[in-house]
């Protein structure tokens, strides 16, 4: 906001009631604003004043007064006239002094305008810098940690290498071992080789042998199946014959008894028959001796 005319006049009063001079830095410390508006306000203040001043009526001291009582007033007052005279020519050369301050004042005022922005520029470049330099004091230190760092990297490298040169003999140790355990994996893989050969052989047999003990395991079992059914049978034939065997042991001893009683009736019958025939011969002889000799001729012919 541009500062007015008449706050720069009652700041430039304010000043003065306080008993101070006003400069433009004075007012310009209450009002704001660039010395070019606060110059030509200044002065025209400066000047009010001035012309506000009386001119100088002093009486005269009182030796003059003494010395010069014979001479009187008019000899003052053709002194005061001098000297109201020396004053305005003073005043007409102070006047031109004023102007040429106040080219000066403008040129400086001009001056002090711009280096006033070069004092707002130099402080904003300042503050750039001092930022700036801040961040290279940021940047210094984070440099020197990350060279502090860069040093731990290259003496844990060192170590690192030292580690790597053992890592390598060692690795050299390893080769050579690695070299000899694989010769030694190469004659057992070659036995091994030959182990699987063998083992491809023996599994082709026992592939054989097995698919022949398949069939005559299923040829066993069903031999197995057909000998159980078989054994049932036979045992249920055994049974059936063992009942057969009672049976017929029943059987037979009771035929033993009928044909021992059918014996012994027989023996019976026959004797009843040779008795009957006995008494029948003897019966026919005393009937008819004569032919009973015949009969029995014919009987012993006939035998």
């Amino acid at each position: 906001m541009a500062v007015t005319k008449e706050q720069i006049l009652a700041a430039a009063g304010q000043i003065a009631a306080e008993g101070q001079r006003p400069t433009l830095e004075a007012v310009r410390q209450i009002t704001g604003g660039s010395y070019t508006t606060i110059s030509p306000v200044l002065n025209e203040w400066k000047a009010k004043q001035a012309s506000a001043a009386a001119p100088i009526r002093e009486p005269a001291p009182q030796a003059v007064a003494d010395r010069l009582a014979e001479v009187g007033v008019e000899v003052w007052s053709i002194a005061l006239e001098l000297a109201n005279a020396r004053l305005a020519s003073e005043r007409e050369a102070l006047e031109k002094a004023r102007a040429d301050l106040e080219a000066d004042r403008v040129e400086a005022t001009e001056l002090a305008d711009r280096l006033a922005g070069q004092v707002d520029e130099l402080q904003s470049r300042l503050a750039s810098i001092e930022a700036a330099e801040a961040a290279a004091r940021g940047e210094a230190d984070t440099l020197r940690d990350q060279l502090a760092a860069a040093q731990e990297i290259e003496r844990r490298a060192a170590e690192l290498r030292t580690e790597l040169d053992r890592a390598h003999q060692d690795a050299d140790q390893a080769r050579q071992t690695l070299a000899e355990q694989q010769k030694a994996a190469k004659a057992t893989a070659d036995q091994l080789d030959q182990v699987r050969a063998q083992l491809a052989k023996a599994e082709a047999r026992s592939e054989s042998t097995e698919a022949q003990a398949a069939e005559l395991r299923t040829r066993l079992a069903d031999q197995e199946q057909a000998a159980q059914e078989q054994r049932k049978e036979a045992a249920a034939e055994a049974h059936r014959m063992a009942e057969r065997m009672t049976t017929a042991h029943a059987e037979r001893d009771q035929a033993r008894q009928e044909a021992s009683k059918a014996r012994e009736e027989a023996a019976r019958l026959a004797g009843q028959l040779q008795a009957h025939q006995e008494q029948t011969a003897a019966l026919l002889a005393r009937i008819n001796p004569a032919e009973s000799n015949p009969a029995g001729t014919r009987k012993k012919g006939g035998e």
